[in-house]
């Protein structure tokens, strides 16, 4: 019998994505056995600075790289939206999931109803803090790192009002109940690849296993969106952001631009066929950069 072996932070929330992965994977192939490996990257240790301080969110993929690279693992499970934009040629990316709803959430304490302007909304992005400052004038911001269980014990706990998160995630931990409010992508701009789940592997590499996992609709999207956030320079910390849907071959993709100081933001919105989806993203963010297409 074959064995693929899956490499995954050992996050709760990543361990699940991996999972999930992992069943489409023995439900198309049941002839194949799968093994779950899971690691912890150095981004889930430092705990007590903000990202753009300790190296951006390449530190959540370091660990998995290497161990996809000597063979420890022959596929690794990501958050689309937690990987960096330029990745290696050797790990190419090779499936990307049925998108979960792409929409940032608020969550209240346990027990509260109304948001509390007194005490900061903890919020994990620049790209989210920029986007809640525009809603609520009124509030004040904070960072807050950890797995989304250590947020929610620290919201618990009276350090912040509320917390901005993915509902992807939440939905996938089974915590639907914490949702106060979806923020519609007209209010706060998804990050790029935002709710869906990609599978890495080591270039050259029989990748088939892991099509079973993958939807065509997110995989245009996502090309799209990190076309857009790649062609801006922009990082996992940079305040730039995009989301794409598809509908009837077309994708229709809008697209944050933020330039170095803050000062300038720009929203703007392009379609065009799905198979033109980098095209596309690329397009869009020089037109919002001000530069000629």
């Amino acid at each position: 019998m074959k064995k693929l072996r899956f490499g995954s932070r050992d996050s709760q929330l990543a361990v699940r994505q991996t999972q999930l992965i992992m069943e489409q994977v023995t439900r198309a192939h049941p002839e194949i056995e799968v093994e779950l490996v899971t690691m912890k990257t150095l981004g889930d240790k430092i705990l007590d600075r903000t990202l753009d301080q300790i190296g951006g969110k390449g530190l959540f993929v370091r660990e998995l790289d290497e161990a996809l690279l000597s063979g420890q693992v022959d596929f690794t499970v990501h958050s689309l939206k937690d990987l960096p934009m330029e990745l290696s040629p050797e790990l190419p990316l090779v499936a990307f999931s049925r998108r979960e709803d792409p929409r940032d959430a608020l969550v209240l304490p346990e027990g509260v109803t109304e948001l509390d302007f007194s005490k900061p909304i903890g919020c994990s992005s620049r790209r989210r803090q920029l986007q809640i400052q525009k809603l609520y004038p009124q509030a004040t911001v904070a960072p807050v790192r950890g797995n989304v269980q250590t947020r929610l014990s620290k919201l618990d706990a009276g350090q912040f009002s509320a917390l901005v998160l993915a509902s992807a995630g939440l939905k996938r931990l089974g915590l639907s109940s914490r949702i106060a409010r979806y923020f519609g992508p007209e209010e706060i701009l998804p990050a790029a690849g935002q709710g869906i789940i990609a599978v890495q592997c080591r270039e050259g590499m029989d990748c088939s296993w892991v099509q079973a996992a993958s939807d065509p609709d997110a995989t245009a999207c996502a090309q799209g969106e990190r076309a857009f956030v790649r062609r801006l320079n922009g990082g996992c910390t940079s305040p730039v952001a995009a989301y794409g849907r598809v509908e009837n071959g077309i994708l229709l993709l809008t697209g944050l631009y933020v330039n170095e100081d803050e000062t300038v933001q720009r929203l703007g919105s392009c379609s065009g066929p799905v198979a033109e989806a980098a095209r596309l993203g690329e397009s869009l963010a020089l037109t919002l950069k001000g530069e000629c297409v």
